[in-house]
C-alpha cells in the first residue's frame, strides 16, 4: 500500500512541496536511500513516535544527492534546517518530532521558529 501524501505549507499557507508520509519504522529506515534523484517539489515527512535528538538524526549513506533536512517540533515549528550532503550524519540541536527530507530549494523557505503545516492532499489517498 502506498503511503499517503500531504501538502506542506509555509506559515502563510503557501504550498511548498508534496510529501509522502513516513510513519513506519521501515519507511523511516529506508528514507531516500538508493534513489538517484528527487523529483522537484517532492519529499518525505517523517513522523517519529516521540520527540528526540538521536532518534530523529539522519545518515546520508547511500543517498547520492544533497537534500534539504528540516526538523520540526510537535507544533510544526522549525528547529533546524540544513543542506544534507551524501555520506554524512546529521543530528538536530533540539528534540524534534518531525523531519522533512526534500529538495534543496526548500531551504530558501525554511526559517527557524516559523511554523509549517501539512494537510492531506485533495483527492489523495
Amino acid at each position: 500500500m502506498k503511503a499517503p501524501r500531504v501538502l506542506l505549507c509555509d506559515a502563510a499557507g503557501r504550498p511548498l512541496a508534496r510529501l509522502r508520509l513516513c510513519r513506519s519504522l521501515a519507511c523511516r529506515g529506508r528514507g531516500l536511500m538508493f534513489r538517484r534523484s528527487l523529483p522537484e517539489g517532492d519529499g518525505l515527512l517523517f513522523v517519529f513516535p516521540r520527540p528526540g535528538r538521536l532518534g530523529t538524526a539522519i545518515h546520508m549513506f547511500f543517498v547520492f544527492f544533497p537534500i534539504a533536512a528540516v526538523w520540526l517540533d510537535g507544533a510544526g515549528r522549525i528547529l533546524h534546517a540544513v543542506e544534507a550532503r551524501p555520506f554524512r550524519i546529521y543530528i538536530p540541536p533540539a528534540p524534534a518530532r518531525y523531519l522533512i527530507e526534500g529538495p534543496v530549494d526548500l531551504l530558501a523557505h525554511a526559517r527557524v521558529g516559523e511554523v509549517w503545516t501539512w494537510r492531506a492532499e485533495a483527492g489523495g489517498s
